[in-house]
């Protein structure tokens, strides 16, 4: 199977097999079969794509239930660090940051299911990421995490004079503050 579990239960790491000739490359970005042969039963109704410059850290930004939004993330040119922060209440990986470099390149995905915080930084001079939602973007139920936040200590990978950030994701609250109406299921 192309999907490799990692240390915080319910993200997964999709990493498709690519087909490479004298052509260039061909492989299955997403394969609905794929998906539900690893339990995975969703709908995609909405792609996002951004394109940002060297620096750039997005997020740490999720939807809160009933509008909660699931994420297939990956670069389609560049590379990023892409985080995710379990914000599941009652998890045993509360709190816990994972992060992974996805380019275009690596081929690599990130499957990021409701309860976790997601956010990218731009390690390339460019990067364009795409990612489905199962949800529609929904502005009453959107929050997020400050990117910065002491107690998470993320390593976006990004020296603190070139980091860009949205005045908008400077205003959101620190973790120990943040909303979340997320709970894990044992």
């Amino acid at each position: 199977m192309p999907f490799y579990k990692i240390e915080l239960d319910g993200l997964l790491v999709f990493e498709p097999t690519v087909y490479k000739d004298n052509r260039g490359y061909f492989f299955e970005s997403y394969n609905e079969r794929s998906f539900k042969q690893e339990n995975i039963d969703l709908k995609f109704v909405q792609d996002n794509q951004s394109s940002s410059s060297y620096g750039v850290i997005r997020g740490l930004h999720y939807q809160l239930h009933p509008h909660a939004q699931t994420k297939l993330v990956r670069v389609l040119f560049g590379v990023i660090l892409d985080v995710a922060v379990d914000i599941r209440k009652k998890s045993p990986t509360y709190g816990k940051v994972f992060s992974i470099e996805l380019s275009a390149e690596n081929k690599k995905q990130l499957f990021i299911p409701p309860g976790f915080a997601h956010g990218f930084s731009v390690l390339s001079e460019r990067a364009e990421v795409l990612y489905k939602c199962d949800e529609f973007y929904s502005k009453e139920n959107e929050t997020g995490i400050r990117y910065n936040d002491p107690s998470l200590n993320i390593q976006w990978n990004i020296p603190v004079d070139d980091i860009i950030v949205s005045e908008k994701d400077q205003q959101l609250p620190l973790f120990a503050n943040s909303k979340s109406n997320f709970e894990f299921a044992y």
